[in-house]
C-alpha cells in the first residue's frame, strides 16, 4: 500500500514506545510483593501484549508488501489472515487475565 516513506518507521517507533512502556509496567506489577495473587492474571496480560505485538508486526508485513509482486494479493491476504489470528489469540489472552482479575479471592481480603 503506497504511503510516505516516513510513515512506517514513525507506525513502528510509536508502536514500540508505547508497548514497551506499558510491558515493563505490567512486569513491575507483576512482581510487587503487595499484588503476589494477581501473578497470573499479569502474566496473561503479558501474553496479551505478546501476541498483539506478533499481530501488529504481521499487519505491518502486509502493508508494506510490494504490491508489484505477481502473487500480492494473495500474499497480503495471508499476512492479514494470520495477524487476525494473532490478535484473536492476544485478544483471548486479555479477557482471561480481565477474568483472574475480577475474581473475588478470600486471600487478599484484608480483615480489621
Amino acid at each position: 500500500m503506497p504511503m510516505e516513506q516516513e510513515t512506517m518507521g514513525m507506525l513502528i517507533g510509536g508502536f514500540s514506545i508505547i508497548m514497551s512502556i506499558a510491558f515493563l509496567v505490567v512486569i513491575l506489577l507483576m512482581f510487587s510483593k503487595k499484588r503476589k495473587s494477581f501473578r497470573v492474571a499479569y502474566g496473561l496480560s503479558i501474553g496479551f501484549f505478546v501476541f498483539f505485538s506478533w499481530a501488529i508486526s504481521q499487519a505491518l508485513n502486509a502493508i508494506s508488501f510490494d504490491v508489484n509482486h505477481p502473487m500480492a494479493s494473495e500474499e497480503i491476504s495471508l499476512r492479514l489472515g494470520i495477524a487476525g489470528v494473532l490478535w484473536a489469540v492476544s485478544m483471548l489472552f486479555l479477557l482471561f487475565g480481565l477474568i483472574n482479575f475480577s475474581s473475588i479471592r478470600k486471600n487478599t481480603v484484608e480483615t480489621q
